[in-house]
């Protein structure tokens, strides 16, 4: 069976799988849990229409999960079909941004490319964050400084109200020598930025606002 779960995908049953050990904990009505069982079975099997019979019962025993061992097994088992973030090179990202002086990459051996869904680096000597992300179908980087922010707030890419920081990237304008600056709130731990990732709708939403 070909890899077909994207990161986050995966990060979506984990959560799903993380409701179910909650139900456990939190109720002893056994109509609760069923109902709970039933809507995250489902959940997940509509992330992947045309969803084969193998693929099916592969991701079946996710309703019979009761405990932490047990959803710790699951998972591990579908490890081997995650699609991973394509793997990046120093001198691929280098490439990406070809005006950037003195660019300082990530450690790229580094990056959990099975559970991320974009590349970001905070470079702390330039206050620069970048971002390498698909986008529609292609990789793509852009760049912008970033100011880490003393509160909690919603990232534009993964919803979740987290520990955020300001954005900005320059762009150029309509008319000759005009720049203009476009910005949101972002997660300031990409890490846990992709780790909370359910749907790529709000990362696209963002690009696209970026690009344009």
């Amino acid at each position: 069976m070909q890899p077909f779960i994207s990161p986050h995908h995966y990060h979506f049953i984990k959560a799903q799988v993380q409701t179910l050990l909650n139900a456990y904990t939190s109720s002893t009505d056994p109509n609760v849990i069923r109902a709970r069982k039933e809507i995250a079975q489902e959940s997940v099997f509509q992330l992947f229409p045309g969803m084969t019979e193998e693929q099916k019962q592969l991701l079946a025993p996710l309703a019979a999960i009761k405990e932490k061992n047990e959803a710790k097994q699951f998972l591990l088992r579908l490890s081997p079909y995650i699609i991973p973030f394509p793997a990046l090179t120093e001198q691929a990202i280098k490439k990406m941004f070809p005006k950037v002086k003195k660019l300082k990459p990530p450690a790229t051996a580094e990056i959990p490319y099975a559970e991320t869904s974009y590349v970001s680096w905070f470079d702390s000597g330039a206050d620069k964050k970048y971002i390498i992300a698909y986008y529609p179908d292609k990789l793509i980087g852009i760049h912008g400084v970033f100011t880490p922010l003393p509160k909690k707030g919603i990232c534009a890419i993964c919803n979740k109200i987290t520990d955020i920081g300001m954005f900005v990237l320059e762009a150029r304008g309509a008319g000759n020598g005009t720049y203009l600056k476009k910005g949101n709130y972002l997660c300031q731990d990409s890490v846990t930025c992709n780790q909370n990732i359910r749907s790529l709708e709000k990362l696209h939403d963002f690009l696209a606002t970026m690009v344009k």
